[in-house]
């Protein structure tokens, strides 16, 4: 129930800052995309002497409720945090490179491994298998399904996404694997391929009870 409050108020903190944007944008007065920057954002609206009084009003309400949803957000993270230091599977699935706390405890409250054949199946209930499209005989990969369980399917691939910007020889997360295909896949292909990678792994895990083995760092 914590995890689904949590998405329901991340869903309203987006709502209302993609909100406050738009009415910000209508006035010419923008700023660097991300929950960070949205302090400067209506900084900028403040000092702006072209926006209206009840404009500016109602950016404030806007601004207020997003701080609101902020500070709720930080509580509910401190127990969830919690929670994921006191639950074994949860902390072995953290040691996963681009597994965070959230994702772990998601994948632990929210999956029952012996419902899954194996881990590609349970990569595909995510939503994280490419459309197959076959054409004169030859087949084509397309885009991931957007079917499955659309918010564990969000946090592996921001995961992943995380792990590729930072991969490079001789870093932590950075596989062999993973460095290779980056040779050959665009930075947002490897990135699905590694959340299925991923989900194929915490499956293992959860199956087997056992710990992460951690890939060779590539030289």
């Amino acid at each position: 129930m914590v995890l689904s409050v949590r998405e329901l108020l991340v869903k309203q903190q987006t709502q209302l800052v993609n909100a406050l944007r738009g009415h910000a944008a209508e006035f010419g007065v923008i700023a660097a995309k991300g929950i960070d920057k949205l302090a400067t954002l209506v900084a900028l609206i403040a000092a702006d002497a072209a926006v209206p009084a009840e404009v500016q009003e109602a950016i404030g309400v806007l601004s207020g409720q997003i701080e609101q949803i902020a500070a709720q957000l930080r509580a509910l993270d401190r127990k969830l945090l919690t929670l994921h230091k006191t639950t074994p599977m949860s902390r072995l699935l953290g040691e996963i490179p681009g597994v965070g706390p959230i994702g772990a405890l998601s994948l632990v409250l929210t999956v029952d491994p012996g419902q899954f054949k194996s881990g590609r199946h349970f990569a595909a209930w995510l939503g994280l298998v490419p459309k197959e499209r076959s054409t004169g005989g030859k087949q084509r990969l397309g885009s991931i399904s957007r079917e499955g369980n659309e918010r564990l399917r969000q946090l592996l691939v921001l995961g992943a996404t995380a792990v590729v910007r930072y991969a490079k020889p001789g870093s932590k997360s950075a596989s062999k694997w993973l460095l290779e295909l980056l040779e050959r896949r665009p930075r947002k292909v490897a990135a699905v391929a590694l959340a299925n990678k991923m989900a194929r792994i915490a499956w293992a895990m959860m199956t087997s009870g056992e710990g992460y083995r951690r890939q060779p760092i590539a030289a």
